[in-house]
């Protein structure tokens, strides 16, 4: 039995263990979900880009085989009216790259939807009254947010600030995940857009603790036993953890993305907001040394990846993720290809060891 030495989280979601497999869209399905719950963990369904259909059908396959809490995850930007000069402009600016794969700069792709949280996402939630539901970019409107309350889930949002988390407890979360700077894919961020002062797990994790009176979790940059026991020494009451739940079988990233990952090691990844047209870290390629890594050119979110998804069809259709979202964090070097279920539990054994010889 691991003694933790903080059980607020756990006493929270009434979970086995205070890991939270973080949610990733694209990359984390029914299958990730499943066998993070059934380590002990917290699964996470990614439903940003989930149409309604889909995501019922998710977590169906979820509830068959696992009656463990699971967390569903949604996005809450403010949606921004399309800028057709701005969308063009940046078109214009991958016309070179559109030549040399003999690309129709002409034809119009569609992007990836990514739709915040609203009204309809909302009854699907009321239906189904997972026992956490996570957002990103900030909250929904407060009368979702009460619908959402009044069915018994449990509310977690992303900080990247101590400003960030008071702002979210004062508005009723649960629990507050402190994103460090070191997490892969998108940041949370949602009343700055300043990159340069967003702050270090190790900074963040404390300062946030000693801010807020919930529970805090701790993300970025934990992917073994000493991140997670580092975080619980910082006072972190449990972690999300997701780049090292790419490497598992269940995760559903792109062969190609899956070599880049165990050829990645700290230093080759980078904060871009070329891909989405908001800033999120992934493994550096030749669009973001070309073009970026953040862009003045980008349009706004979700949008920017309209543009980029023909030369990303067309550079993976010869095995190469040069225009591709290769997401991770900066502590891939730390992961292993191992099942979603073992990984939760080793993690958990390796940081209870961690703890229990630091203990007098």
């Amino acid at each position: 039995i691991i003694m933790w030495p903080n059980r607020t989280f756990l006493d929270l979601i009434d979970v086995e263990l205070p890991i939270i497999q973080a949610p990733m869209a694209g990359a984390g399905g029914a299958a990730l979900a499943i066998a993070a719950a059934k380590g002990g963990g917290v699964g996470s369904l990614p439903c940003a880009m989930l149409g309604a259909d889909k995501m019922r059908a998710e977590v169906g396959v979820i509830r068959q085989q696992t009656d463990r809490p699971i967390n569903l995850n949604f996005f809450c930007h403010d949606p921004i009216p399309a800028d057709p000069g701005r969308a063009k402009a940046w078109k214009d600016h991958l016309g070179g790259y559109y030549d040399e794969f003999g690309l129709d700069k002409s034809a119009t792709a569609p992007a990836a939807s990514r739709s915040p949280f609203d009204a309809a996402m909302c009854e699907i939630v009321e239906d189904i009254s997972p026992e956490v539901i996570s957002f990103h970019f900030g909250l929904p409107a407060p009368d979702l947010l009460d619908r959402v309350k009044a069915v018994g889930c449990r509310i977690i949002s992303s900080a990247t600030s101590v400003a960030e988390a008071r702002w979210l407890e004062e508005r009723g979360c649960d629990a507050i995940i402190a994103q460090g700077y070191e997490a892969g894919g998108h940041r949370g961020m949602f009343l700055s857009d300043d990159i340069s002062t967003q702050a270090g797990t190790f900074a963040l994790v404390p300062q946030v603790v000693d801010a807020v009176s919930v529970p805090v979790i701790a993300a970025g940059g934990i992917a073994d036993g000493r991140g997670m026991a580092a975080a619980f020494a910082l006072g972190a009451a449990a972690v999300q953890i997701g780049t090292a739940y790419l490497f598992t079988p269940e995760s559903l990233v792109s062969d190609l993305h899956r070599a880049a990952l165990m050829a990645t090691d700290e230093g080759q990844t980078a904060l871009t907001n070329v891909f989405s047209g908001r800033p999120a870290r992934g493994i550096m390629n030749r669009i973001m040394r070309d073009v970026g890594p953040m862009s003045d050119m980008a349009p706004a979110f979700p949008t920017a990846g309209g543009a980029l998804a023909p030369l990303k069809a067309a550079a993976e259709a010869k095995d190469s993720g040069d225009f591709s979202s290769l997401w991770s964090g900066q502590a891939a070097g730390l992961a292993q290809v191992i099942g979603a279920e073992d990984l939760t539990r080793q993690l958990a054994r390796d940081a209870g060891e961690r703890m229990a010889a630091l203990t007098p």
